[in-house]
């Protein structure tokens, strides 16, 4: 089945730049360049939240990995906290000396990480909202900055044409990827943490591997690319382009899975939701669409599994192809789909479970390899051991 369109949401007064499902699903939070953040409620009939305090554009919104707090970035310099739920209470936090462009929580909830017109990013505590450090090596304004799913990464992306990988610890910057031909709108994590993909002005989406630093994926589409998102099976990623579609990439085939139109005019944010079962858009229309993926539940229980085994111990990675992709484009219905609820439910249950089950998997295959290096050890003093033995004995009878 074709991802279908599963709700429409009006509201904001402006262009509409940042879209994220809260954990639960429950609710989805879009920021605009009308000032405002509005939370949705996915279920029928619930009003909607708009949540008013900053004084400019708001540029990037965000679930805390809870979803006890959503985080605004605004064109007033400034970062929000909310408690989504309340009338709009926030902290306000004088986060830079021009515009953030993107905040982002770690996945431990902890830090926050922010990107800026006056070429920083910073990293703060969320607690008390205290800063941190800054780390200073773009020369042009910063669009996007991530950490990555281990905490220990963070990657940044620039109008001065590059994508730096800086060390959390250390605050070094280990390494700048250049071969971009144009700005870098947006940059994320593979949820395997071994690759990045970055959506670019050059109408160009590339997938880079962060270990061997080297390009793994190239698409060449023909609009400039301004979001994009990774499903959590890592196997799929839906990029949002100035053409006004939304087009959904299977990373394992190497090619264009669906190209959807909703939006009129250009399609300014796109995001899965935590289990990958929804997505949601935002546009220069003023709309925020949520569409149902409808990908297949076998396929994901298969996803799921290439993701355990991508992320394995012998740091292999199963999007190591390397290919230039002739795009193949298909329209898609945009029909509602009548899939009964229970069928889903029993889906998501059955996802979790295997999630489950291959964490444990993954935990299991980790410590098998620490106990063969651990036997492989054993062996070699016991080797040496028998060899002195040896000398030992060959010296007692000379």
């Amino acid at each position: 089945e074709d991802p279908s369109l599963e709700r429409h949401f009006k509201g904001h007064r402006d262009a509409v730049t940042s879209v994220d499902f809260s954990l639960n699903k429950k609710q989805l939070a879009s920021g605009s360049m009308d000032s405002c953040l509005m939370i949705w409620s996915m279920k029928p009939q619930m009003r909607a939240y708009r949540f008013v305090g900053h004084k400019d554009a708001v540029t990037c919104v965000q679930f805390s990995p809870s979803g006890h707090l959503v985080a605004s970035a605004s064109r007033d310099k400034t970062v929000r906290l909310w408690i989504p739920s309340l009338k709009g209470e926030s902290t306000v936090f004088k986060a830079h000396t021009a515009t953030v462009r993107s905040v982002h929580f770690s996945s431990d909830g902890q830090s926050l990480v922010t990107a800026s017109d006056d070429k920083t990013v910073k990293v703060w505590t969320v607690h008390r909202q205290k800063f941190l450090f800054s780390l200073s090596q773009h020369i042009n304004w910063v669009r996007c900055a991530k950490f990555s799913p281990d905490g220990r990464l963070i990657v940044s992306s620039s109008d001065d044409k590059t994508i730096k990988l800086w060390d959390k610890t250390s605050r070094e910057c280990i390494h700048s990827f250049c071969e971009h031909g144009g700005f870098v709108n947006h940059v994320d994590f593979h949820p395997s943490g071994t690759c990045i993909a970055a959506a670019g002005t050059d109408s160009t989406v590339k997938l880079w591997d962060v270990r061997m630093n080297r390009l793994l994926q190239h698409y060449q589409g023909n609009s400039v690319v301004n979001s994009l998102s990774f499903h959590p099976s890592g196997n799929y990623l839906v990029t949002a382009s100035n053409d006004s579609t939304l087009k959904i990439l299977d990373l394992l085939e190497g090619r264009l899975l669906y190209t959807l139109h909703g939006h009129q005019g250009p399609a300014t944010c796109v995001a899965f939701s935590r289990a990958g079962d929804l997505f949601a858009s935002g546009g220069s229309d003023e709309q925020v669409m949520v569409w149902k993926t409808n990908f297949d539940a076998a396929d994901y229980g298969e996803a799921l599994k290439t993701q355990k085994s991508g992320s394995s111990v012998d740091g292999s990675h199963h999007t190591g192809v390397e290919m230039d992709c002739g795009i193949h484009h298909k329209k898609t219905k945009t029909q509602d789909s009548g899939r009964n609820h229970g069928q889903q439910e029993e889906e998501a249950g059955l996802l979790n479970t295997l999630e489950h089950i291959m964490g444990q998997l993954d935990v299991l295959t980790q410590t098998v390899s620490i106990l063969e290096q651990r036997l492989t050890l054993t062996e070699d003093k016991l080797k040496e051991c028998l060899e002195n033995q040896q000398k030992i004995i060959q010296n007692k009878m000379n």
